[in-house]
């Protein structure tokens, strides 16, 4: 299977039958000249130096991989390593794409960003290289994330960062995105659009998705250093999808190697009240492109729910879309109460508070697969940020169960 950066996407930014542009005629030039810019500054020596450098002295990476011997006990089964994002300067993933993004909007000359968040790990993100950087910042978030994630909302503001809120629709992640895409179209002269997934319009599912493969690529290395040979399995709860993609494309052309997307299943599926797109969404467009979305039969988007803020988003990234139809990746879901029985799982046995979105990818490895797989067997597991963001989630589950 082909997945070299250049031959993924094709000219078109499409995967297959998945990506591409949908976006009104007075993006296309801004689209156009960030693609340029970007491709420019992929295979520019200069640019990546000073991202690796960066990477290194600001974010903290590599992140270490932890052999995590209590859970595997408690599982049974197979070895479970966890690849520890939350150890990155902000506490995920996000940072790696965020400072990636700024980096090329100041070789551009756009001083402003403007960026969307549902758990806030992108808005804090955005916010930290902009501060580093010197540039302006503008955040959109639901008012619904805002109240169920304030402590990010405090230190997107302390890192001089202005916060907008949104409150059309369900206040969360879908609506933030859709805000932050008007004020671009409005300022695109000296505006660059911060996208914090491998989701949007080309060239961000391929510009997000290489700025995110430091997870991937470090874990491989990782992996054979600690181990002598890769996992069998490399696992990752998906919302928009960096993460995941962020581990799951280095390791794509090992064919020993499978991997899973672990989806967020709300109240269960069946309910109609879940984030899974791919699961139980359907083929059309959001934000730009074409992939997995939670929709009608006539196509309008449809409000999900995830007591996870990060995976609270009705599509999902279309080069996810594309591996899915091929067959390389399989996608499951794991419902709230057992991503909050994961969460204090992992606090209690491995003194790790992951964040929710990470305990979904948790849950099914504990719960499902390993202790299905013998002992010698490994699994790789992206724990993708910390869950200090959400203690307050955690605290209104319990007091929701108690009052059960």
């Amino acid at each position: 299977m082909a997945t070299t950066r250049s031959e993924l996407p094709d000219a078109a930014g499409r995967f297959g039958d998945f990506g591409g542009r949908f976006v009104p005629e007075t993006l296309m030039a801004a689209l156009d000249e960030l693609t340029t810019a970007y491709v420019a500054a992929r295979d520019d020596d200069g640019f990546q130096a000073e991202l690796a450098a960066l990477l290194k002295s600001f974010v903290g990476r590599p992140t270490p991989l932890y052999h995590a011997a209590r859970l595997t006990a408690h599982a049974g089964g197979a070895q479970i390593y966890l690849k520890r994002e939350d150890l990155a300067h902000t506490g995920a993933h996000k940072i790696n794409n965020a400072l990636g993004q700024a980096l090329l909007a100041q070789r551009m000359g756009k001083r402003r960003i403007v960026a969307e968040t549902g758990a806030g790990m992108h808005g804090v993100a955005a916010a930290t290289a902009c501060a580093m950087l010197g540039m302006d910042c503008v955040v959109y978030m639901g008012e619904e994330d805002m109240r169920r994630q304030e402590p990010n909302v405090h230190r997107i503001r302390m890192l001089g960062a202005e916060i907008r809120p949104v409150t059309a629709g369900a206040r969360t992640l879908k609506e933030a995105v859709s805000e932050t895409i008007r004020d671009w179209v409005t300022n695109v002269a000296d505006t660059h659009y911060i996208i914090g997934s491998v989701v949007g319009p080309h060239p961000y599912p391929m510009m997000v998705r290489d700025f995110q493969t430091v997870i991937g690529r470090e874990a491989r290395a990782q992996m054979l250093e600690a181990t002598g040979s890769l996992p069998e399995y490399a696992v990752a709860c998906v919302g928009g999808g960096s993460n995941s993609l962020g581990l799951f494309v280095p390791f794509v052309d090992d064919a020993s190697v499978r991997l899973i997307g672990v989806e967020a299943g709300g109240d269960g599926i069946e309910t109609g009240r879940h984030a899974a797109s791919i699961g139980g969404g359907r083929v059309g467009v959001l934000h730009g492109s074409m992939s997995y979305v939670i929709q009608t039969d006539d196509g309008q988007i449809l409000d999900t729910h995830s007591i996870s803020a990060g995976l609270d988003y009705p599509g999902v990234g279309p080069e996810h879309a594309w591996l899915k139809e091929l067959g390389r990746t399989e996608y499951v879901s794991v419902n709230d109460p057992e991503a909050v029985a994961a969460f204090k799982l992992v606090s209690t046995l491995e003194g790790i508070i992951p964040a929710l979105e990470s305990a979904h990818a948790i849950a099914y490895v504990v719960d499902t697969l390993a202790p299905s797989l013998p002992r010698e067997q490994a699994v790789l597991v992206c724990l993708s940020g910390r869950g200090d963001k959400d203690m307050g989630t955690i605290r209104e589950a319990d007091e929701a169960a108690g009052a059960r």
